[in-house]
Parts: structure tokens; C-alpha cells; sequence
């Protein structure tokens, strides 16, 4: 069945903007822009258009525009795509999910705005948006039929793969965890070298800012390695099923990008568009995650089926 070419349109103007608020967000907090339209909120600086008009403001600003603006695109599209496609299982979930946590990392910045909070609590609210994400974009593949095209619904994943895939993905998240950590903390030059916090002297962290920023290190080391072992047990077990072969071979080349791109942020003092492109890595990796995880519900179903 062919989806509305509208709806289509709509579901990829709403993922774009999806991921236009996580970079905008990262933006903010790379730029230290947080408090650019002071203690106020939805206002900017006591009035609904900023007077005075400064980086900070600009971006800051900006960033809750396209938040407010996305906000209703993906409440038009969830409520569109349950009622075009609610027969299909997954979308009143993913509808859900896409509204809910988008309201929870709106709500979330709102109260670091009026009230403040901490280090720990604010890391979280790169992940919640990126929940968001990934939902928006699990229905725009859905909209867009791309089961279909890759049959699937004929997936089926031997148990070995199973476990691995929720690991990583769970996994993920506590990766994204920790880099959103590493900003938040303002840990983000505290080491001056890599791989190591300081290659000329060989040791444990000294300080909590070092255990911080070489957590983060240590942790997308391990999802790197673990990712090129799935990869390999994909390629050796699933050449027949394109879907779980190119994914994890897509799936490598983005943690191995995301790797290089978190060594260049470091090497080049916290440069802007390598510390977005680092966000963006993770943002679509993370997406592909997820949608492995949907397979593996598909997967169940056609060996119950069988």
C-alpha cells in the first residue's frame, strides 16, 4: 500500500526537524548560550521578540523557535500516522513516544531556564530529545514502506544477534550519556592529548573532570569494538538478509566516523562544526539502533509464524 505522497513529505520535514533541534540544542551548550534570553521562558528577556539581539540571544532564541515550530509538526504527523496506520503495530507507540519525550526535553530546558539544574539531571535532556528522535524517525520509515523494499518482515534473527543488538543499543544510550556529561561539566578540554587524558604520562585520571571526560572515552571505545564484533558476526551470518548485513556494516562505518570525529573535536580545541558533526554521529547511529530493535519485534513474529 502506497502512503500519501503528503505524508511522506510531512514525515521527512518533521524528522529534519527533529534532528535540527538536537543540534540546535547541542549548539547551545557548545556555545554556553543557555542563558541567552535570561530567566524567561517562552518569553526572551521579558519580551516575546528579543529587543537586543546578541550571539547568545540569536541562538538561544533560535533554537526555541524551531522547537516550538517542530513541536507541531510532529503532533500533526503522530496524530496523522495513527490514523492512517494505526493497523500497524508499532506506529500508536512510536506516535507516543515521539510526542511524549518531545514534550519531556521541552519541559526539561524550561526548567533549566526558570530554575536551574544540575550537571547530572541537564546531561540527560540531549538522550530524551534523542528518544524523540529516533521514534520520528522509526515512522518516517515506516511511511515510507522501506520494510517493504527490504523484506523486513522475512527477518529472522538468531539469538546470538538478539542480545547484542539490545545490549548495544541500551548500551547507546549510556554513551550519549556520557558525552552529554562531558559538556555539561565543562570537561571537555580537561584532557589536552588522545587516545590518552595525557600521552606523556601514562595513568589513572587524577581529578573528577579527567574520570569524566576519559568515562566518555573509555565508553565509545567499547561501543566501537563491540559494534565491529556484531558487524563481523552479521556479515559472516546474514548475507542473505540485506536489511541486517548493510545495517551493521552502516552501523560500523558511523561509530568508526563518530571515533575519529571525537578525536578531531579534542585535537582542534572544541571546534564547532566537528562538535556538531560528533552530535550528528551519535544522533544517527542511535536511529539505526532503534531500528534494529524494531526488526528484532518483527523477527519474534515470524518465528512465532513459523
Amino acid at each position: 500500500m502506497q502512503y500519501s505522497k503528503y505524508m511522506k513529505w510531512f514525515a521527512v520535514a518533521a524528522t529534519i526537524g527533529m534532528l535540527l533541534i538536537l543540534l540546535g540544542g547541542a549548539l547551545v551548550t557548545k556555545t554556553d548560550s543557555g542563558m541567552g534570553c535570561g530567566r524567561n521562558w517562552p518569553d526572551c528577556n521579558g519580551s516575546l521578540i528579543p529587543k537586543e539581539i546578541t550571539t547568545e540571544v540569536l541562538i538561544e532564541f533560535s533554537h526555541r523557535v524551531v522547537t516550538g515550530a517542530v513541536s507541531f509538526l510532529i503532533l500533526i504527523l503522530t496524530v496523522w500516522a495513527w490514523r492512517v496506520l494505526g493497523h500497524i503495530r508499532e506506529v500508536k507507540f512510536l506516535s507516543f513516544m515521539a510526542l511524549f519525550f518531545l514534550i519531556a526535553q521541552a519541559l526539561i530546558g524550561a526548567a533549566q531556564v526558570l530554575w536551574g539544574q544540575g550537571d547530572f539531571i541537564l546531561a540527560l535532556h540531549f538522550g530524551i530529545s534523542l528518544l524523540s528522535f529516533a521514534a520520528v524517525l522509526l515512522l518516517t520509515l515506516i511511511i515510507f514502506e522501506v520494510d517493504q523494499k527490504f523484506d523486513a518482515d522475512k527477518v529472522i534473527i538468531g539469538n546470538t544477534l538478539k542480545r547484542h543488538t539490545i545490549g548495544v543499543t541500551i548500551y547507546s544510550y549510556l554513551v550519549v550519556y556520557t558525552g552529554a556529561l562531558v559538556r555539561h561539566t565543562n570537561a571537555s578540554l580537561i584532557c589536552p592529548d588522545w587516545p590518552l587524558c595525557n600521552n606523556n604520562n601514562i595513568g589513572l585520571p587524577t581529578n573528577f573532570y579527567e574520570w569524566v571526560q576519559m568515562g566518555h572515552r573509555f565508553a565509545a571505545g567499547l561501543i566501537f569494538v563491540w559494534i565491529l564484533f556484531i558487524a563481523i558476526h552479521a556479515i559472516k551470518h546474514y548475507k542473505e538478509q540485506r536489511v541486517l548485513y548493510w545495517g551493521w556494516i552502516i552501523a560500523l562505518i558511523i561509530v568508526s566516523l563518530q571515533v575519529l570525529a571525537g578525536m578531531a573535536v579534542v585535537l582542534s580545541r572544541l571546534n564547532i562544526l566537528l562538535a556538531l558533526l560528533h552530535s550528528l554521529l551519535i544522533t544517527l547511529l542511535f536511529g539505526l539502533l532503534c531500528y534494529m530493535i524494531l526488526l528484532l519485534s518483527r523477527s519474534r513474529q515470524n518465528q512465532k509464524s513459523n
